[in-house]
């Protein structure tokens, strides 16, 4: 499972691709983006920008000084070895792209993933809830009413996720099926040979 460090760093550099930003800019984005119940803080951004300057990905640029400000602001571009590195991560359908902060950034990111793997994320994020909801259920309700109270809580939100994610991948599937591949029209001589294809989250 990636640390939540490497999840901040794949969305840092989605969103330069889409264009330059400051420090400020930059998390205002990010926390709009994720929506992740506790704030971003400089204290996590700026050490993951460093991580990023030594490994190449993204570079500073020192914005030209403004009537409204006359202090120099540094600016964040991502690099061709950035890109390349955020191509290769956004394609991985593993189990590590099911869970719950890194789904988030990765759901974010779907349109610019491909068909399959938004598909296989999506499944495997079902699965992963389904397994939390069974687990769920097999827990005794005990005697206590505000744990009980928090746990149905906490199911109904996963069951709410689960048939949104079924919502998602049922309009994925039927949207590949209309982008396709067309089958060869029908001749008078030889029909046409149509090969088969095997169509081969935890409450707290």
């Amino acid at each position: 499972m990636p640390s939540k460090g490497a999840t901040l760093e794949l969305a840092v550099l989605g969103l330069l691709q889409e264009s330059p930003l400051h420090g400020y800019e930059l998390r205002k984005r990010l926390n709009l983006l994720l929506g992740w119940t506790r704030l971003l803080s400089y204290g996590s951004l700026y050490p993951a920008l460093k991580r990023m300057l030594r490994a190449g990905w993204i570079t500073e640029v020192v914005a030209t000084s403004t009537p409204v400000s006359r202090r120099a602001r540094i600016v964040y571009q991502i690099t061709p070895a950035g890109i390349e590195y955020f191509a290769s991560e956004i394609t991985d359908a593993g189990p590590a792209a099911w869970e719950d902060e890194n789904f988030n950034m990765r759901f974010a990111f779907f349109s610019r993933t491909d068909d399959a793997v938004r598909l296989r994320i999506l499944e495997g994020r079902r699965s992963r809830l389904q397994e939390r909801l069974d687990r769920a259920r097999a827990l005794s309700s005990g005697s206590d009413r505000y744990q009980t109270e928090l746990r149905r809580h906490a199911t109904e939100s996963v069951e709410r996720e689960v048939r949104w994610l079924t919502d998602l991948i049922e309009a994925e599937r039927a949207s590949q099926d209309r982008s396709g591949p067309k089958l060869p029209p029908r001749t008078t001589t030889t029909p046409p040979v149509v090969p088969t294809t095997d169509l081969s989250t935890e409450i707290s």
